[in-house]
């Protein structure tokens, strides 16, 4: 009896042990399964908060606005932003610019919907295209309020006093919309190589620059602070007249004037090849005073690329053509 008894106990003993190993087994499983099961919905949170729908910017008028992120229907009227957009290589969401001032480098996008002219938007054709994002600059700032009530409208313009600087602050704005601030950083930094260069040797030249725009052979100068200032702010060259009028326009001067300031280097922007006109009185480097100047006498009379300069002029892409230019003069 005593031994029945014994292997009763010996018995209950190990069936209660194997459950309790079972238990435990199973519990195992459990946290595991559960471990599993949260690392995925964790990393599909963080995702969701990484990448947001939407994003405020500041435009330079100072606004703020508050855009899609990543927009894919976007009316374009800046081509410095286009450009910008372009080289970022988000040029896919553009479906409406001005592609009748488009400069020919930007060509590709002469194919999608006209959205009216530079200076004068087509607020119902652009109303049709349902965009998510606008983007203007100067020259459609009178209808900003216009467009705003169709879509959210950043506007962008650079700084005279600081040229480069307000460029670069317009590409990282482009860069946060799009969530490419790593391609502007590095594209950034590579101008700014190329820029520094640049200036170095047009500084060392001790060279005396006189920027002009010629339209249907009237002469227009652009010094510090202009439209054309980055020759000077950005590009490292002197004036040779410190005393020009900062006015987009320019101050309009004859070549009486370009003979009295005596520049070793003249830059023309020829503004009838951009937009078009009657260019036949043109030729800045074939009237008789300016070939008696040193930039005359010295073939320093050049022409910078009309279409970059008078329709862009401040975007990853043009501000590099921008440099080849002025290379010229320092080469």
């Amino acid at each position: 009896m005593k031994k029945i008894f014994s292997g009763i106990l010996v018995l209950t003993a190990a069936l209660t042990l194997a459950a309790c190993g079972n238990t435990g087994g199973d519990t195992a499983k459990s946290s595991e399964t559960a471990a599993s099961t949260a690392t995925p919905t964790t990393a599909a949170s963080s995702a969701a908060e990484a990448t947001p729908t939407e994003v405020t910017v500041t435009d330079s008028d100072g606004d703020e606005v508050t855009v899609p992120f990543n927009p894919s229907k976007v009316v374009v009227f800046d081509n410095s932003a286009l450009d910008t957009m372009d080289a970022l290589g988000v040029g896919e969401s553009v479906i409406g610019a001005a592609t009748d001032s488009m400069p020919d480098y930007l060509e590709a996008y002469k194919n999608v919907e006209s959205a009216g002219g530079i200076k004068e938007p087509d607020l119902e054709k652009i109303n049709q295209l349902q965009p998510d994002l606008i983007i203007i600059s100067g020259r459609q700032a009178d209808y900003k309020k216009d467009l705003q009530a169709i879509a959210p409208t950043v506007f962008f313009s650079t700084n005279g006093e600081d040229t480069w600087g307000s460029i670069q602050t317009n590409v990282k704005t482009i860069a946060q919309i799009f969530g490419k601030e790593a391609e502007a950083d590095a594209k950034i930094a590579e101008l700014t190589t190329s820029i520094d260069e640049v200036k170095a040797a047009a500084e060392a030249s001790g060279e005396k620059v006189l920027t002009v725009l010629v339209n249907e052979g009237s002469l227009s100068a652009y010094g510090l602070g202009s439209r054309f200032g980055i020759v000077h702010d950005t590009f490292g060259f002197a004036q040779a007249d410190e005393n020009i009028e900062a006015s987009t326009h320019g101050q309009n001067v004859s070549y009486e004037y370009v003979l009295e300031k005596n520049p070793d280097v003249i830059f023309v922007v020829d503004r009838t090849k951009a937009i078009g006109g009657d260019a036949s009185q043109n030729n800045v480097a074939d009237n008789d005073l300016v070939k008696e100047t040193n930039a005359g006498k010295n073939g320093k009379v050049i022409a910078l690329d009309p279409q970059v300069w008078y329709l862009s002029g401040s975007g990853l892409e043009s501000v590099q053509i921008m440099l080849d230019d002025v290379k010229k003069a320092v080469e």
